[in-house]
C-alpha cells in the first residue's frame, strides 16, 4: 500500500501557481502577527539570541521560541549557531521576495488612486463650469 500525497496550489509571486506538499506555513500568515513582526524588526537590526528577542516582550521564552520557529519555517529568519549560543537573523532575500509580490498590487493601487484623482479633478472643473453659467 502507498502513502497518498496531499497536494495543494499555492499562490507564487507573479501569479505563478505551484503544487506543493502540503505546506507547513505561509509566509502571510506568519507576518500577520504583530509579535512576529516585531521580532522581524528587531533582527533586522542586528542578529539576536532567543533570549535577547525574548526581553523585548512580555511573554515566555517559549512563546517566542515558537514565533521563532515559524519564522524560520518561512524563512523569514535564520539561525546561526556562534558557540553556545543560536542567533537569529532576517532573511533579506525572503523579504525582498515579499516586496516583490506586493509590488503588482502596490502599482495597481497608485494607478487607480491616480484615476481617481484625474476623476475629481474633472468633475471640480465641470462643476466650476457650471456655476459659472
Amino acid at each position: 500500500m502507498h502513502k497518498s500525497l496531499h497536494l495543494r496550489l499555492h499562490m507564487q509571486p507573479f501569479g505563478c501557481i505551484m503544487c506543493l506538499e502540503v505546506m507547513k506555513r505561509d509566509v502571510f500568515q506568519a507576518i500577520a502577527d504583530p509579535t512576529r513582526r516585531a521580532i522581524i524588526a528587531l533582527v533586522a537590526l542586528q542578529a539576536m539570541t532567543p533570549n535577547a528577542i525574548a526581553e523585548h516582550f512580555d511573554t515566555s521564552r517559549q512563546a517566542v521560541s515558537k514565533h521563532l520557529r515559524i519564522l524560520t519555517e518561512c524563512e523569514l529568519v535564520t539561525q546561526e549557531q556562534r558557540g553556545r549560543e543560536i542567533y537569529y537573523q532576517l532573511e533579506i532575500d525572503k523579504m525582498k521576495e515579499i516586496d516583490e509580490w506586493l509590488e503588482q498590487y502596490r502599482t495597481i493601487w497608485e494607478t487607480r488612486f491616480e484615476q481617481l484623482d484625474t476623476l475629481l479633478d474633472e468633475l471640480k472643473q465641470q462643476d466650476k463650469k457650471e456655476r459659472k453659467k
